[in-house]
């Protein structure tokens, strides 16, 4: 094919990230790409196709797994975790608490579910004294967080989970309604269908723990306050819980009820992100604006059986996180440079024809991991949990097509989970700067200040498609219900999640901006996220900080567009 590909990346700002952050001293980018290889590799010939494939650029692993594989230092190819659970007791709260530093000391990012911890004000008998609730004990952990930053290692970001049934819910809503409290955290509202329910039907909302209903409420004026904080504040976020829980591949051995820092990971306890994203703009050529199924379809099973290896071949910072992993054997492979790649193709962004086009690429890598598993499946064995009656039965597995699901039938499946959609921030920069993940470009260009000996330059970063003379649609220049339409398209071919920032302009009414959140429930997202520019974190973001270094949360950075944790 006449294609846009090179040799690595060409622009400066990508070989000075991809040098620190992801190579070995004195390493080239070709010593890189053999090094990864080689540590994943099952035969001479997988080597060769593998590296074939990182060297043109067209698989971006995560960060953490091109930083670890094959390294002489001992790191965890893991970029994040999800906690064990947290019990109402001191003993299980401190013991996590542990947890969550070794991790985070490793550079894991954390998400928790808080819903166990009684609510506040209620009796602990034993002490005859009243408990301080969830939000209060969410204190510890970000203490811990904001230890391991100050020591000076790679700050692990967290995401901390409250029902939306819990009587501390108002409470945690507001909880960081400033800009010094539970800085380490991002926050998300586990939304059930039953509050759904009664939102719709104007319906009181029981708000309960342990089986003891504490009040009954209004879920317009409770989903109003969500609403309202995260107009001003941007969180907290929102997890469908329910239907995250109703497309868990294992919904007969395991509950979900966190989810990792940028949410396109909902994991059990436990659970670990294991991801890797194809990037798009590899597979077009350029002069006849076509997408090159064929070589997409011949590069999937090499990447799945390469990323297998991993789950093998990596550390672990705690053994339970160990056991759960090789366990259930799952991954989230997905795409980067969509909006990139497809306006290329002449697709403008949310367009009809962008949408006919997206629609097939995410059909083909569903299809196409799935039937890879299930190859890898026969030659080595199912994951360990793998109930093959209970499996097939999986809401999200009836979707596969019928030849997909034959194969299961057949052989069985390597890995419980395949398909999950991240952020890719850093891994788009290196890559030339491609759009980041399903996200439209920010903006066609930014600038950005390199300090030299004899004074500072200014460099200006062009995206991707712009320096190939493609004027892309930017992120503010698509409405929000683009963005949600989006959402909603990705999130229906992939098994764990999606991470997606719908930017919400101007001239969006507080009414339209509520709508977008019941219109990602319905067309069964399992989550939302938005940005306002307007809103009052905007600020926050842009003033002046100290140079100590410091534990933050996932945010949007309003230069770039792109979502940092890291």
């Amino acid at each position: 094919m006449k294609s846009n590909q090179h040799y690595g990346m060409v622009l400066p700002i990508s070989e000075e990230i991809d040098t620190q952050k992801y190579r070995q001293t004195g390493e080239d980018f070709y010593s890189k790409i053999v090094r990864i290889s080689d540590a994943l590799k099952d035969n001479a010939d997988h080597f060769e196709n593998f590296k074939d494939i990182l060297r043109y650029m067209r698989f971006l692993p995560a960060g953490r797994v091109q930083n670890a594989m094959g390294s002489v230092r001992e790191t965890t190819a893991y970029n994040c975790f999800v906690s064990g659970v947290i019990e109402d007791s001191m003993d299980s709260i401190m013991s996590k608490a542990t947890e969550a530093a070794e991790t985070m000391r490793r550079g894991g990012g954390i998400g928790y579910d808080f819903s166990r911890i009684r609510p506040r004000g209620e009796m602990i008998k034993s002490l005859e004294s009243k408990a301080s609730g969830p939000v209060s004990f969410m204190q510890i952990f970000d203490a811990v967080c904001q230890t391991i930053a100050s020591s000076g290692h790679r700050r692990g970001a967290q995401m901390g989970v409250l029902r939306v049934d819990h009587p501390d819910i108002e409470r945690f809503i507001t909880a960081k309604h400033n800009e010094n409290f539970l800085t380490g955290f991002n926050i998300s509202v586990g939304i059930t269908d039953e509050f759904m329910d009664c939102l719709q039907k104007h319906k009181k909302f029981p708000l309960r723990y342990n089986g003891k209903v504490y009040e009954e409420i209004d879920p317009v004026a409770l989903w109003d306050m969500i609403m309202r904080s995260t107009w001003d504040w941007a969180e907290p976020g929102v997890l469908f819980i329910d239907t995250i829980q109703k497309m868990n591949n294992l919904y007969y051995c395991e509950d979900i009820e966190a989810t990792n820092p940028c949410g396109e990971q909902p994991l059990p306890p436990y659970g670990a992100c294991l991801l890797g994203s194809f990037n798009l703009v590899k597979y077009v050529d350029v002069e006849a604006k076509r997408f090159n199924f064929d070589q997409f379809q011949r590069d999937i099973p090499v990447v799945v059986r390469a990323m297998d290896n991993v789950i093998d071949r990596t550390i672990y910072p705690l053994e339970q996180q160990k056991v759960e992993a090789e366990s259930k054997r799952r991954m989230g492979l997905g795409v980067t440079a969509l909006a990139n790649a497809l306006e290329m193709c002449g697709k403008p962004y949310a367009s009809t024809a962008f949408t006919r086009l997206a629609n097939k690429i995410f059909k083909t890598l569903r299809d196409g991991c799935y039937a890879a598993s299930s190859d890898l499946a026969r030659e080595k064995g199912s994951f360990p949990l793998f109930d093959k009656q209970k499996y097939i039965k999986g809401g999200f597995v009836k979707t596969l097509s019928p030849y997909v699901r034959e194969k299961i039938e057949k052989n069985g499946i390597r890995n419980s989970h395949l398909l999950s959609i991240a952020p890719t921030g850093t891994i788009s920069l290196t890559a030339d700067n491609v759009s980041s993940g399903i996200e439209p470009p920010f903006a066609l260009f930014y600038d950005r200040t390199i300090q030299q000996f004899n004074g500072h330059q200014i460099e200006r970063v062009e995206d991707y498609a712009y320096r190939r003379g493609v004027a892309s649609r930017t992120a503010n220049e698509i409405s929000a219900k683009e963005h949600v339409d989006i959402l909603a398209l990705a999130s229906r071919y992939m098994d764990s999640a999606v991470s997606k920032t719908c930017n919400v302009g101007d001239d969006v009414t507080y009414d339209e901006f509520k709508d977008l959140y019941l219109t990602a429930w319905k067309l069964g997202a399992k989550g939302i996220t938005t940005f306002r520019a307007a809103g009052k974190r905007y600020g926050i973001l842009n003033e002046v900080t100290d140079e100590e270094p410091k534990a933050e949360a996932c945010y949007i950075d309003p230069n770039t567009g792109q979502k940092e944790c890291e």
